[in-house]
């Protein structure tokens, strides 16, 4: 922006409701972590006994499951921090981070770790013993995670547009947690079930290679959702900008007073999930005083905060639109 032009800036401490970020599923998270240490818990227990891999692999995965949970939660915490000299526009962005270690955990913890135990069995064939309580276990976990899943998708029903999918909810949601949550009990849930059945068909026919191939099973589940986590939240701590439904909302919000003309160009960007970044050119008349401009952009302000209450750091640069210059529409760069 020219220094010679009047520019405006919201407060980035200023509060608002959420427009496109979707909540921070601390519920979700709090009732998945309960779910998952007592499953942990009783998964160990049963390996001791049993000694099957597939028990060892899943006690394993909801011991890694766990520390994700505290990770979303400890992001959760550090993204309050107030704004300070070196990070002006504060630690929104924590929350994406604390994301992106959850899908390196799940990658390595959990999905190598199930991997090389599950080959480990294959080679050494050994017998699975007291089946029956593996079996027990595996059930009981998945009322447990049955528990959780509900949970996050009540949560995720409360923010989710109607009509919008689960999958695309993933996709687009600018908060990690109840997409991370969601992946996680699904994965959970489905690792479970594979587990159930190796350890099943390791008890019908007395081959406990069945138990490593379910545990190879999940190890490759994990290592998919920790590969999709990791693919979305690393656009997240990229920058991505305001969804399109939003950056709609912006525009119709700066061009409803007489102030403004059209929007030139404008750019967006997620600094947190809860806090946005507008930068617009926008065209006013070529004889409006200064006086006028800087009333026009205030009034502009308003508007936009009014429509996205995440839009709390807003900067507007008032220009001329010359002949030959793009349409609206044209210029305003797409969600990412």
């Amino acid at each position: 922006m020219s220094e010679s032009t009047a520019t405006s800036q919201t407060s980035a401490g200023e509060h608002g409701t959420e427009s496109g970020g979707h909540g921070g599923g601390t519920t979700a998270i709090l009732a998945a972590l309960a779910a998952n240490i007592g499953i942990a818990i009783a998964k160990f227990v049963a390996f001791l006994i049993t000694g099957a891999s597939s028990m060892l692999a899943e006690a394993i995965h909801s011991l890694a499951d766990s520390g994700n949970q505290l990770l979303l939660l400890l992001g959760g915490r550090t993204s309050k921090r107030k704004a300070t000299r070196d990070h002006p526009f504060g630690f929104g962005r924590d929350r994406y981070l604390y994301g992106f270690l959850v899908a390196v955990v799940l990658f390595s913890v959990g999905g190598l770790f199930a991997i090389y135990e599950g080959v480990h069995k294959i080679r050494e064939s050994g017998e699975v013993e007291s089946q029956l309580v593996a079996i027990i276990v595996l059930l009981i976990a998945i009322c447990l995670e049955g528990f959780s899943l509900r949970t996050a998708i009540k949560e995720t029903n409360a923010v989710r547009a109607p009509g919008e999918s689960y999958w695309a909810f993933i996709r687009h949601a600018r908060a990690p947690e109840l997409p991370v949550v969601l992946l996680e009990d699904s994965a959970a849930i489905t690792g479970l079930l594979l587990a159930l059945i190796g350890v099943s068909l390791s008890a019908l026919t007395g081959d406990s290679v069945y138990d490593g191939l379910g545990t190879i099973a999940i190890g490759l589940l994990l290592v998919a959702v920790a590969c999709v986590l990791g693919v979305e939240t690393k656009s997240l701590l990229i920058g991505e900008a305001a969804t399109p439904e939003a950056q709609r909302r912006i525009v119709a919000a700066l061009t409803a007073g007489d102030g403004v003309e059209s929007v030139i160009h404008m750019r967006t960007q997620h600094l947190g999930p809860e806090e946005l970044l507008v930068a617009a050119k926008i065209a006013v008349r070529h004889d409006d005083t200064a006086a006028a401009v800087a009333r026009a952009i205030d009034e502009a302000e308003v508007r936009v905060r009014a429509a996205v209450p995440i839009a709390r750091v807003i900067y507007l640069e008032p220009d001329i639109r010359r002949s030959g210059t793009a349409a609206p529409d044209e210029s305003i760069a797409p969600a990412g």
